[in-house]
Formats: C-alpha cells, sequence, structure tokens
C-alpha cells in the first residue's frame, strides 16, 4: 500500500470559480470528451481551422497522376498536414505509425469510375475505425442524385455508430455532373448533412455567397480543392473560403499535383492558419520551391 500522506491538503482555492472551458469548435461544445479530443486531432485549437490533405483518390480513380507511389510522392507531405484523408488500404500499407495528426478514414465506396458513383455503400466496419484510431470517418453524401436516399442513410448509419464510439463523421457532400454548384444547393446539402448528424462537412466553394453556405450550416465547413488549379489560383481559393467562414480546406490534387507539393502544402498552411493574403502564399510558395530545386540540384 501506498505511504500515507502526513501533509494536511490545503490548497483548496475556494475563491476561485471551477475552469470550464468552452470547446473551440463550431456546434461541438455538447460532444463527449472523446469526440472533441478526435476533432481536435483535425482541427487545430489556436486557429480553429485545418489543412486536411486528401489522397483517397484512389478508392475510385486507381492510381491517378501524383498517386502512383504514395510511400514516396505522399508521406513526406504529411509533416504539414494537420490530418489526412486517406483509405484504410493505405494507411495500413504506406503511412508510418509515428504520424501525430489525425486519421480521416475514406467509410463509403464501391463503383469505380466507370460505374454511377452515387451507388456507394458503407466500406468499413466501425471495429476497424477504432482498431486504426481514426478520428473521423468519411462518407459521401450525394443530394439530388439518384442514390440521394442510400447515401444519406449511409451517413447517418456511420453517425449513430461513430457517436457510440466517440469518431467524428465527415459528410462530403458531392456534386453530379447534373447538379448547379452555386450556393442555394450548397446551403441545401451542407445543412442536410449537418441536421442529421454530421460532426463536419465538407462541400464546395461557390463564388457568390459562400458565407450563407457557412453560417447556415451549424457544424464546421471545410472546402475540397477539386481540380487542378495553377497554384496562385488554388492559394486564392483557399483564401476566399476561409475568409468567408470555412473551417479549413480538404485539399489533394492540388497540392499533390502541384510543381512543388511540399512548397504548396506550406503554402496553404501559411492562408489558413496565419491568415496570409493570396499573394504572399503564393511569394512563399515560390521561394520554397527555389530552395527545394537548389537542395536537389545540390546532391
Amino acid at each position: 500500500m501506498a505511504e500515507a500522506d502526513s501533509t494536511e491538503a490545503k490548497n483548496f482555492h475556494s475563491d476561485v470559480p471551477m475552469r470550464s472551458e468552452s470547446f473551440f469548435l463550431k456546434g461541438s461544445n455538447n460532444l463527449d470528451w472523446g469526440m472533441k479530443n478526435r476533432l481536435s486531432q483535425i482541427f487545430d485549437s489556436r486557429s480553429g481551422r485545418t489543412v486536411m490533405l486528401a489522397f483517397d483518390h484512389g478508392y475510385f480513380m486507381g492510381p491517378t497522376s501524383g498517386l502512383e507511389r504514395v510511400d514516396l510522392n505522399i508521406v513526406p507531405l504529411t509533416a504539414y498536414a494537420d490530418t489526412l484523408m486517406l483509405t484504410r488500404g493505405i494507411l495500413r500499407t504506406s503511412i508510418p505509425p509515428t504520424y501525430r495528426g489525425g486519421i480521416v478514414l475514406r467509410a463509403s465506396g464501391g463503383p469505380s469510375i466507370l460505374k454511377e458513383l452515387s451507388a456507394e455503400e458503407i466500406a468499413i466496419s466501425i471495429d476497424d475505425a477504432v482498431r486504426l484510431n481514426a478520428a473521423a470517418m468519411a462518407v459521401q453524401v450525394f443530394i439530388g442524385g439518384e442514390h440521394e436516399t442510400r447515401s444519406i442513410h449511409n451517413m447517418t448509419r456511420l453517425v449513430d455508430l461513430g457517436n457510440r464510439h466517440g469518431i467524428a463523421t465527415l459528410g462530403v457532400t458531392a456534386v453530379g455532373r447534373e447538379m448547379v454548384r452555386d450556393a442555394k444547393y450548397m446551403r441545401l446539402a451542407s445543412r442536410i448533412c449537418a441536421e442529421l448528424g454530421a460532426s463536419y462537412v465538407k462541400t464546395y466553394y461557390v463564388d457568390e455567397d459562400f458565407e450563407t453556405v457557412t453560417s447556415s450550416c451549424p457544424v464546421p465547413i471545410v472546402i475540397a480543392g477539386g481540380k487542378k488549379l495553377p497554384e496562385r489560383e488554388a492559394l486564392e481559393l483557399a483564401h476566399n473560403a476561409v475568409q468567408q467562414g470555412a473551417a479549413g480546406v480538404d485539399m489533394g490534387r492540388n497540392i499533390f499535383q502541384a510543381s512543388h507539393p511540399a512548397a504548396m502544402i506550406q503554402a496553404v498552411r501559411g492562408v489558413v492558419h496565419e491568415n496570409l493574403k493570396p499573394k504572399d502564399a503564393y511569394d512563399l510558395f515560390q521561394t520554397l520551391q527555389h530552395e527545394g530545386e537548389r537542395k536537389a540540384a545540390a546532391r
């Protein structure tokens, strides 16, 4: 048995009220401690934002450009990412277990680019998500698509499973070719995901009235990077989104297909966490790119 402590306790600070700090993340104050802890692995508590590095594209596209070798092209970038969005297969085969950021697992899948993508099913068990120490599970939600109801049920099933184990659910608003990418649609899709329990939502930035999308959604919104853009334009996209209420970005091709991916992800971090303006972020990108090229030439 431990020896009795003969020193009488006296530092109770009875005149100091018990501290009960609000959680920093929008709409998350009433979540359980474990869920908040996992969300803190995704979002930086100082800025309230995240830079998610998305490279789950292979689950329906195969080894697309920039993802031919995840071990060579992606792993060096993970040091600059707040969290990774990926599949369990790539996590197990290619990502060092020493990675300290959050893990967001792609939890839906099924059809490839050769088929109708909206026919996805849940593609992971909650036991495996727990086993892999996931901070969140990501699921496509096809609002307005042919299989809208199925995709919504996929999400709500994951919400129930995630809540049981303290794992967040990311609702990813997928936009089909026939959908209009405007604020009205994004408001609808994002709000449905939030109303039905998503911990946070991934959607697309739109040029007009995007602030109405973020303000009408009661949980954080991160924006998808989408198709590859010139680096300056991608930085402008990220800047406009966070200045209009987005809680960060989930970028893939605009990072790993950039002319210098390591420089690009650091420039994106400057926009998201330090509020760098696009010009300053692009200057940072160019400086880091030149430094990288000089180091490579000196080897």
